[in-house]
């Protein structure tokens, strides 16, 4: 029974393991099958370049790096186009009849134009034979070739980014070989093999790193470097050397290299099969000189060392956008510090030999005069008193408190001050002059002797002030005798005012 229920075993087994090999080979197939029916050309994953880490070695001077940050960031901006292009005229193997051709181009999924400000934008490039290529960013106007050779010649197109990295999506490629009088072998590729289109780098360069970019026509799909179809062409490779140094790409994307030398620089791509032979057919080996000059000024340049934001040259990926105004920054107030500034000490200097001044003091005798400055001596004159006869009452003699000696000046002129109101004056006791009086000797004021009836507030009215030789008193009935004086002028007043109180006019002195 063990025996019959484990005899039909061993065949269900070899059952299943050919049941699940064959459904393996079924996968597989349609795995194959699923890959081929994209295409019999190699596609690549765009973008390429976004995300790359690796920085290789590639010869002794030239390294891979990844792309600027700039263009990284606007690439985002285009991923979504899948730009169709068309070649209208000339049409596919078409002879002409002059040396000029009109070249009319279509393009679908891509907007074509120049921004104004920075001359970049999304465009076509158009390649003629094996020479550099041609910018074409307006398609209303056609494209004259002029002078051109009799014979076959061949034109390529595809779409271009601003920053000249070509679209590697299918249908960004247009061809069309055309001939002028006749048909010639040469520019005239096998359009059943693989094609190699040159693009970058090209022209001149004012910054690193350095697109290199290249375009595959009818290159079999390859897995992990790997031909997939396993037919005659092999793995295909692309050899490129750059001034006499080569290295070898294995996928086809755009890549940044950066080590050139300053100055004129040449590089040279082939197409090679899985056995590092070139493959025959027209334009897969093509070689082209560029220059590197750092430090340029123009867009490109200033994008890729990080002069230029994105969004300052956002225009160039969409020409609708509008640079925002950059918001001016506040500038910060700052506040002055004051130091506290040191005067300097004022040299000592000799004092200069000026005429002495003497303030004048007041009278103690109740300032009843106003003094002025005198800077010149005058001779002192001999004054004998005068007795005044008055009918006031008994007077009473002051004599003022001796001063210093004062040197007298002329003064100018000046007009006659109003009488100042005198105080009261009260009655003091006579006062002899000292021993040691000066020369010059003062003026004797009189004043009345108050009446014995008198209150502490009655006024005493004065008699007339004589004072030397500067003033005369006058009663206001009869004269007074005026004393000689010299060599002083007689002065005379101008006029008495009847007041109760003594008139002071002060008069300028002459000498």
């Amino acid at each position: 029974m063990d025996w019959l229920m484990k005899a039909p075993l061993k065949p269900l087994r070899t059952r299943h393991r050919i049941i699940a090999g064959t459904v393996k080979s079924f996968f597989a197939l349609l795995l194959v099958l699923s890959l081929a029916s994209c295409g019999d050309k190699a596609v690549s994953t765009e973008p390429s370049l976004i995300g790359r880490k690796d920085n290789p070695q590639l010869t002794n001077q030239i390294s891979e790096v990844a792309p600027p940050s700039v263009i990284q960031e606007l690439q985002r901006s285009l991923d979504t186009y899948r730009p169709q292009v068309t070649i209208v005229t000339p049409k596919s193997d078409e002879v002409l009849s002059t040396d000029t051709v009109e070249v009319t181009l279509q393009v679908k999924d891509l907007p074509i134009f120049k921004d104004s400000q920075f001359n970049l934008g999304s465009h076509l490039q158009v390649i003629l034979d094996g020479q550099p290529g041609i910018e074409v960013y307006d398609l209303n106007q056609p494209l004259s070739l002029h002078n051109l050779p009799p014979g076959t010649h061949t034109l390529r197109v595809f779409a271009e980014r601003p920053w000249y990295e070509s679209y590697k999506s299918e249908g960004a490629y247009a061809q069309t070989t055309f001939h002028v009088f006749t048909k010639t072998d040469e520019h005239n590729p096998d359009a059943t093999k693989p094609l190699l289109t040159y693009n970058r780098p090209n022209g001149e360069y004012g910054a690193e790193p350095i697109l290199l970019d290249f375009y595959l026509t009818n290159a079999p799909l390859q897995l992990n470097g790997k031909d997939i179809l396993q037919d005659e062409i092999g793995d295909w490779r692309i050899r490129c050397t750059v001034n006499d140094e080569s290295f070898v790409l294995d996928r086809w994307e755009s890549i940044y290299l950066k080590g050139f030398k300053p100055g004129k620089n040449w590089i040279k791509l082939e197409f090679l099969d899985g056995k590092g032979e070139v493959i025959k057919n027209v334009f897969n080996s093509t070689v082209r000189s560029f220059t590197y000059e750092p430090k340029g000024k123009d867009t490109l340049s200033r994008i890729v060392r990080g002069e230029l934001s994105a969004d300052q040259v956002r225009s160039i990926v969409d020409s609708t956008y509008v640079a925002k105004e950059p918001l001016p920054e506040p500038t910060p107030t700052i506040e002055p510090t004051i130091e506290p500034t040191i005067e300097p000490t004022p040299e000592a200097k000799e004092p200069e030999m000026a005429p002495p001044v003497t303030e004048p003091e007041k009278p103690k005798s109740g300032g009843y005069f106003k003094r002025r400055e005198i800077k010149a001596p005058l001779p002192a004159p001999s004054i004998e008193p005068t007795p005044i006869e008055t009918p006031a009452p008994p007077e009473v003699i002051i004599t003022p408190t001796p001063e210093p000696e004062v040197t007298n000046i002329p003064l100018p002129t000046r007009e006659v001050e109003k009488p100042t109101p005198l105080p009261e004056i009260v009655p003091t006791p006579e006062v002899t002059i000292p021993e040691k009086a000066p020369e010059v000797e003062k003026p004797i004021i009189e004043s009345p002797t108050p009446q014995p009836e008198a209150t502490k507030e009655a006024t005493v009215k004065p008699s007339k002030v004589q004072l030397g030789k500067y003033f005369k008193r006058r009663e206001s009935k009869e004269p007074i005798p005026e004393p000689t004086l010299s060599p002083a002028p007689e002065i005379i007043p101008d006029k008495v005012l009847p007041t109760p109180l003594p008139e002071i006019i002060p008069t300028p002195l002459t000498n």
